[in-house]
């Protein structure tokens, strides 16, 4: 049976070829590995699908369905309402929740996350590096409120997924968006900050 067929057996084999790579290449990288490298490789996976996600959002859902609205006698976009955004928010909302912990896992496995969500400000001297993943970390937190208390229960108004007027429903639309674009103008300073800290500071 081809893995490729399904997702889970593409992700499998994804992660087969990733251990065979790090088993083969020089060096002790399988030695190597501890909680703290499983947990920071699970956080880039759900950021890479968290922010994927936001993106596609951001620059081709809407903008799709926009056009599709003003496409008289086009198909419309309630096939894209009805079956790819219920499962396109799903793994948005989880990816999001699953990137947040995994991030904050990775800062106290560093004996960090007091000290990143504190800016680096609370020891004897300043923390430069706790002070720049802080400013990701306290973005990301903020992001992740927007996910779960702003996008998704406006959004479900949205696709009809709970009952509301079309008042509601033009106002969740217009709530889910602005937390959206907000997030995605925040992701990318919280990416130089994320990033940032193992890279010279700035990307």
């Amino acid at each position: 049976m081809n893995p490729l067929k399904s997702i889970g057996g593409t992700i499998i084999s994804g992660i087969v070829l990733a251990v065979l790579i790090a088993a083969f290449m020089p060096g002790q990288h399988i030695v190597g590995v501890t909680a703290k490298s499983i947990v920071i490789w699970m956080h880039v996976l759900s950021g890479v699908i968290w922010i994927g996600l936001l993106y596609y959002f951001n620059f081709i859902q809407v903008p799709a369905l926009g056009e599709a609205a003003g496409d008289e006698g086009g198909p419309g976009g309630a096939g894209i309402a009805k079956y790819v955004a219920p499962r396109a928010l799903w793994w948005f909302r989880w990816g999001a929740l699953a990137t947040w912990i995994t991030g904050a896992a990775y800062l106290q496995l560093q004996g960090m996350l007091h000290q990143a969500f504190t800016f680096g400000l609370m020891g004897d001297s300043p923390n430069p590096y706790a002070n720049m993943i802080g400013v990701g970390a306290w973005l990301g937190t903020i992001m992740l409120f927007n996910v779960w208390i702003l996008i998704w229960p406006n959004q479900k108004k949205v696709l009809g997924m709970v009952e509301a007027t079309p008042e509601q429903v033009a106002k969740a639309k217009n709530i889910a968006f602005m937390a959206s674009r907000s997030n995605t103008l925040m992701s990318i300073p919280m990416l130089m900050s994320m990033v940032g800290p193992g890279h010279g500071w700035f990307m």
